[in-house]
């Protein structure tokens, strides 16, 4: 889906998962430090809108998600996971619940698999699921922004800003009103600044939550069963992840940063050693530099130097091993 920002003054489309919005406007460090100073907006209206709406959504959801959703008040945002039998991370909702319906933003085009998911466990559970990125798009403000909340807007606040539902044919006459407009590669380098994991990015087919820092603030210990939670109870009693993930700190001398895929080895080995890992997310960032997020085997020593491609990088902990 193209995002009509994308005819705005400087647009310069995305690539990748954030193709059909703007990666940037013109001027990348200065969208950053306007988005880290609490202004401007976000165009993500490339993303999936998912609703469920009825009597039983909340508990339903419950028995589902990762997450403990039985009690969500309206108005909190809360995130969840859902994660296939073997425990491995398949999609992450980013949930609120108006008092009517809840709402969730997922990964742009994975909206198809998660309801065609959610519909083969609808069962006699009174519920309705509705794709409806068509009329609604996603909007990020960022923290400490004084922009209003549009009243035909739902709202999703999180420490990191607000997620704003909005209808879609709104979107044109949101950004006149709430500009400067920033592109999704200032998001994305706050966003790995954060540590904060993206499915798709950080996950491939055999990510469990313990190993990207996803336990707690989307996966639930404490509640009932939901697919996968044999793997996640337990790795969490009885053993360790295979892997985890950490924050590097790249070599500013470089010009191009390591791809997502890119193989992380240890410095002392060189180009030819063993793979240990790989560069899940990079980004530049207007303060740090180079900076990049990637998934290590759980035994690389925390203070080793590491080399992504040939790139040197040194690591900080993100998930303990």
């Amino acid at each position: 889906m193209k995002s009509p920002l994308l005819s705005l003054p400087g647009a310069v489309p995305g690539e990748g998962p954030d193709e059909g919005v703007a990666a940037h406007y013109g001027d990348l460090f200065r969208e950053q430090r306007a988005l880290a100073d609490g202004t401007g907006f976000v165009d993500l209206s490339h993303r999936g809108v998912v609703t469920v709406s009825g009597a039983d959504r909340l508990s339903w959801l419950h028995l589902l998600l990762t997450q403990h959703v039985s009690e969500l008040p309206p108005g909190r945002a809360t995130e969840a996971l859902i994660l296939s039998a073997h425990g491995h991370i398949e999609h992450a909702l980013y949930l609120v619940d108006d008092g009517d319906t809840t709402w969730a933003h997922v990964e742009p085009g994975s909206q198809g698999d998660l309801i065609a998911y959610l519909e083969s466990m609808k069962f006699f559970y009174r519920v309705d699921i509705a794709d409806r990125t068509d009329e609604y798009a996603v909007v990020h403000l960022p923290a400490g922004s004084i922009t209003d909340s549009p009243e035909d807007a739902v709202v999703r606040e999180t420490p990191h800003g607000r997620d704003l539902f909005l209808p879609r044919e709104r979107l044109t006459a949101f950004a006149e009103e709430s500009g400067p407009p920033i592109g999704v590669l200032a998001y994305e380098a706050l966003r790995v600044e954060a540590h904060r994991p993206r499915v798709g990015l950080e996950t491939d087919h055999r990510t469990i939550p313990h190993e990207l820092g996803w336990i707690g603030s989307a996966v639930h210990l404490q509640k009932g069963c939901y697919r996968g939670q044999e793997t996640v109870a337990r790795v969490q009693n009885l053993g360790k992840p295979p892997r985890r993930l950490v924050f590097l700190h790249l070599d500013g001398s470089e010009v191009t940063l390591p791809s997502h895929g890119a193989p992380i080895r240890l410095a002392s080995d060189g180009e030819e050693g063993r793979q240990l890992g790989f560069i899940t997310s990079s980004a530049r960032h207007h303060e740090l530099g180079p900076i990049a997020l990637a998934l290590v085997k759980r035994n690389v020593p925390v203070d080793a130097d590491l080399i992504a491609d040939s790139t040197a990088a040194a690591q900080e902990t993100v998930v303990e091993p």
